[in-house]
């Protein structure tokens, strides 16, 4: 996932080339293995530190004038006529690296209900990075989202333009990103400078990301999978895989790392979560691409993986880097329901800080203003900043671990079971209201999530303080796990 900057002291330095790679883990599910035909797009976004504050925003569409595109690293582009709006969630610090500030936006919904989640880092290989050196101010998991979101009116498209761009001007790192609409999802892979792949995921089944390219035993022929030009002659030319086959070719091999642990102990965990009946063995140099569902996935079943541990697995206690590590910064996981009303399809459920201790709340694309707390503070902790009440949770806890991480876990599993009920009732409403006075149904959706977004970041501020109550008691006067369980009762 992010790369960070060595310094983190200067916008030069951030957008500087010497960044070193940190990680997330991701999921996309296509719209026949989900409960609810819904197709989904997911992802926590990992950081190397704990205190990179993230903002909440809407971006308008607006009409542009002729001229160049700079994007925050250095990239630039023709600047498109138009933008369509979206919504994004960027660093804090975006305006010093961009005056419009646009960096990593990391995900977003655009008015087409185009989604992308950018990216899930991958190791680009000695010998695809010797072929076809990455390219410095080239495409990077900074500016995908800024520069794709705006531009399409489908998934397909959003993947063709981002592998225009990536053959023209470069790629500056490996990714794998997503990109879907209600429709269809697709996984893309940035594997050198210039070589990329993206492979439609089917609708019955998944995919499991984690740090390694993934894609595998693909047709190139195949109308869903899109790839660079010329692609196979460049790996045969300069023999990045030893027997190169068009028919189940393997981009992962041929341009990254595979069978390192680091990824493919959560590939498998994620699997195995998902699609225990397959029974694999730990450890295999490569898993599955896409798998079905023992049983149709929901909301809450990506959240789990998305919060996974290696506990009560094969490889608890030994098991490299699970999916819940504390240097989360936000997840999210993007619905796109066809059985909704248009401006009612995207539906982005949003924790901020780590997502065990944390809560998913759904903001409906129709929400363009988020309150006050929500697109404020630095990297400094602030009373007055959201993702800072909610990563503080997670730091208090570990001055106790085996006490507050279970309780914050349960608190908010609670709430979020409320939030899917009243998900799954208010979407009925909304449709009926919908056919009858549609700004009406918008504004209801709207002033739904606005106020979750509230009620959800009062919760954590009073859990904080009485877990800081908790701790600042004396060793003999500190509650019981079975009193602190019941002051935890909001």
């Amino acid at each position: 996932m992010k790369k960070m900057s060595v310094t983190l002291l200067s916008a030069a330095i951030l957008s500087a080339v010497s960044l070193s790679a940190n990680a997330c883990t991701g999921l996309i599910v296509g719209k026949g293995a989900s409960v609810d035909g819904s197709i989904m797009i997911a992802r926590n976004e990992d950081f190397g530190i704990n205190n990179w504050n993230k903002h909440l925003t809407h971006r308008s569409a607006q009409k542009n004038e002729a001229g160049e595109w700079k994007l925050g690293n250095g990239l630039v582009v023709p600047m498109p006529k138009q933008f369509y709006a979206y919504s994004a969630i960027p660093d804090w610090d975006a305006h010093t690296v961009d005056s419009q500030g646009k960096y990593y936006e990391e995900r977003g919904i655009n008015e087409y209900n185009v989604a992308v989640s950018a990216t899930t880092s991958a190791e680009v290989n000695d010998n695809a990075k010797k072929a076809d050196p990455l390219v410095e101010n080239g495409i990077i998991e900074a500016v995908i989202p800024t520069l794709i979101l705006p531009q399409v009116k489908t998934a397909k498209e959003g993947v063709e333009l981002l592998g225009k761009y990536i053959e023209q001007y470069g790629a500056g790192e490996g990714n794998s990103l997503y990109i879907a609409d209600v429709n269809e999802a697709w996984l893309v892979e940035i594997g050198s400078g210039h070589h990329w792949i993206a492979v439609k995921v089917p609708d019955d089944s998944y995919a499991m990301i984690a740090n390694g390219l993934r894609v595998h035993g693909v047709d190139l022929n195949s109308k869903n999978v899109l790839h660079s030009q010329d692609l196979m002659t460049f790996v045969k030319q300069h023999k990045l895989l030893e027997k190169p086959n068009a028919k189940s070719f393997n981009f992962a091999k041929a341009f990254g790392v595979i069978g390192d642990v680091y990824n493919i102990d959560r590939e498998w965990l994620g699997q195995e979560m998902l699609s225990a009946s397959k029974q694999q063995a730990t450890r295999q140099a490569q898993y599955p691409l896409f798998l079905k569902p023992d049983q149709k996935i929901s909301v809450a079943d990506v959240a789990n993986v998305l919060g996974a541990t290696y506990e009560g697995t094969q490889l608890e206690d030994k098991g490299e880097r699970p999916m819940r590590v504390e240097r989360q910064l936000e997840s999210h996981i993007i619905q796109l329901r066809p059985n909704m009303p248009s401006e009612l399809q995207g539906l982005i459920w949003q924790s901020f800080g780590v997502l065990s201790e944390s809560v998913l709340v759904p903001l409906y694309t129709s929400l363009e203003e988020y309150p006050v707390a929500y697109h404020t503070g630095t990297d400094t902790y602030s009373d007055q900043s959201a993702y800072w009440q909610f990563r503080s949770l997670t730091a208090l806890a570990t001055a106790n671990q085996e006490k507050y991480l279970p309780m914050l876990k349960a608190t908010w599993d609670k709430e979020e079971t409320k939030l899917y009920k009243q998900v799954s009732s208010l979407d009925m409403t909304l449709k009926s209201l919908y056919k009858s006075d549609k700004q009406a149904a918008l504004n209801m959706a709207s002033d739904y999530s606005y106020g979750q977004l509230q009620r959800t970041l009062s919760m954590a501020t009073d859990i904080r303080y009485k877990m800081m109550t908790d701790l600042t008691k004396s060793t003999e006067k500190k509650y019981t796990d079975e009193e602190f369980k019941k002051i935890m009762s909001l």
